[in-house]
């Protein structure tokens, strides 16, 4: 029996706060299992959607729609179902829509992706899409209101576009040609994400911006992956981690403090929710939203 869940559209309409959080597709048969599993611990926290992602040029798609499409039909909760730009064709992207709608999937994070490990000088010719709006058009052209869409914002802009003022523009280029919310790039600095908003706001993007929110467990681990994607570390998370970087318990508490009160400032201050990165680990996510269970 097919499965039909809410678009995530409909959530924001009718919760002034939402919890949700994003997984990944496991490499290995043992980890999908194991992520399974974990997805049982997840659905205790009653989010109101959670995301997959999708690794390029497919390697990953068939997990991350099984993983959607289990999220669903086994926990009942409204899932989304990343979609990328890159080493997908035209006709591809038509036929893979067409999967997640066979599916009862009703949301698509609409991603220009980046170029895998083993192709990374990959360019798009006339049979690609170059950019995310211009998947956010043909999903809205050709499946009209079948999914509800959403794009990724970067509140520091994006690392290929410092130019902040152009970012907020090409984020305003795929609101126009069919994208309805916006999930940001994980950030530390609330300033950054409500000077995004500010500046979205200033171009008439009412659309709701939800924050995405890395929890840190592992001091170094968090340095490495914010050089890849571009987002900086405040000298504050510097002077708080780095004497104890060395003591994962001690990493841990810290991260969750600082998490805590990092999404507390969020949600008072206008954040419409919190979206987790929590890597696919139910600690400590388990604990900060517990933490928070008064006021999301």
């Amino acid at each position: 029996m097919l499965t039909v869940m809410k678009k995530v559209t409909d959530i924001f309409s009718q919760k002034k706060k939402t919890l949700s959080l994003e997984l990944f597709p496991p490499r290995t048969p043992e980890g999908y299992e194991k992520l399974l599993k974990t997805l049982e611990l997840f659905a205790r926290l009653k989010p109101d959607f959670i995301s997959c992602t999708y690794g390029a040029g497919g390697g990953s798609r068939e997990k991350t729609l099984d993983i959607v499409e289990h999220i669903q039909k086994a926990h009942k909760i409204p899932a989304i179902a990343h979609l990328t730009c890159v080493l997908n064709t035209k006709d591809q992207v038509r036929d893979i829509l067409g999967d997640i709608q066979r599916r009862g999937i009703q949301n698509v994070l609409a991603l220009r992706g980046d170029p895998p490990a083993d192709n990374p000088n990959w360019q798009p010719t006339k049979d690609n899409f170059s950019y995310a709006y211009e998947l956010c058009a043909f999903i809205k052209e050709t499946f009209r209101d079948a999914f509800a869409i959403g794009v990724a914002g970067f509140p520091e802009s994006h690392i290929a576009c410092p130019d902040k003022a152009q970012d907020a523009l090409y984020l305003k280029m795929k609101i126009e040609a069919g994208g309805q919310f916006i999930m940001t790039q994980l950030f530390f600095d609330n300033h950054d994400y409500f000077d995004y908003v500010r500046r979205l706001r200033a171009l008439g993007v009412s659309c709701p911006v939800l924050p995405g929110i890395l929890p840190i467990t592992d001091y170094q681990g968090t340095i490495n992956f914010c050089q890849k994607c571009g987002t900086k570390i405040p000298d504050s998370v510097h002077r708080l981690f780095a004497s104890t970087a060395q003591d994962k318990d001690v990493t841990i508490k810290k991260g969750i403090d600082f998490c805590t009160a990092q999404c507390r400032d969020l949600l008072k201050n206008g954040a419409p929710g919190i979206h987790f990165y929590p890597l696919n680990k139910i600690h400590p996510l388990d604990t900060i939203v517990s933490n928070l269970k008064d006021i999301l």
